[in-house]
């Protein structure tokens, strides 16, 4: 089947292909097989999750022990965050979860958001702390497919990629400290050599 395919796109171009073209369909065609083949190549690390928690934070913890709803920091309003960063149209003034409702939240967000990353960067080369600084820039942002830091990155540019996750610092309009902080501690693990 790999050749038939192999052989009409290359028809369809005119020409043959390049290496990284060989490999970049190679993968599409292991994803379209194996949904599973798409993430198996880059696991979110629990260094990654450990910044994601740094940041996020579990806050508003009421006397109860429940969590409370509380607004985006940047606008004093939409979108409301619970527990450790979660939104969503079901969050909003006085949503409580317990703990164990945040903590589950939490692990089936940054799948979604580690698979979204996988996805857009494909095959290219990705060290596991490059991997896991996008998927927390990612969590906090969703804006994995439209930076630049990601078409930096794809390209090998990894210096450069890693000069834009200060970009990303402001909300509302604003830049916030906060922000800024968590924009260099990604930048911080993505720049790292294992």
């Amino acid at each position: 089947m790999r050749k038939a395919v192999f052989d009409t796109i290359r028809q369809i171009l005119g020409r043959g292909f390049t290496q990284g073209e060989v490999s970049r369909l190679d993968r599409a065609l292991d994803c379209a097989i194996d949904d599973t083949a798409c993430t198996a190549r880059h696991q979110f690390s629990p260094e990654g999750l450990a910044l994601i928690k740094r940041f996020e934070g579990c806050a508003r913890i009421r006397a109860d022990g429940r969590i409370e709803a509380y607004p985006d920091p940047g606008t004093g309003g939409a979108p409301w965050t619970i527990g450790w960063g979660a939104t969503g149209p079901e969050i909003g003034p006085g949503t409580i979860w317990t703990q164990a409702q945040c903590d589950d939240r939490l692990e089936r967000d940054t799948a979604r958001f580690a698979a979204e990353v996988a996805h857009t960067i494909g095959d290219c080369p990705t060290r596991q702390n490059q991997f896991d600084a996008l998927v927390s820039f990612h969590y906090n942002t969703g804006a994995i497919a439209r930076a630049t830091l990601t078409r930096m990155h794809c390209a090998g540019d990894f210096e450069g990629a890693a000069q834009e996750f200060a970009r990303w610092n402001k909300a509302g309009g604003r830049v916030l400290a906060g922000l800024s902080r968590r924009r260099a501690a990604e930048a911080e693990l993505y720049s790292r050599r294992e």
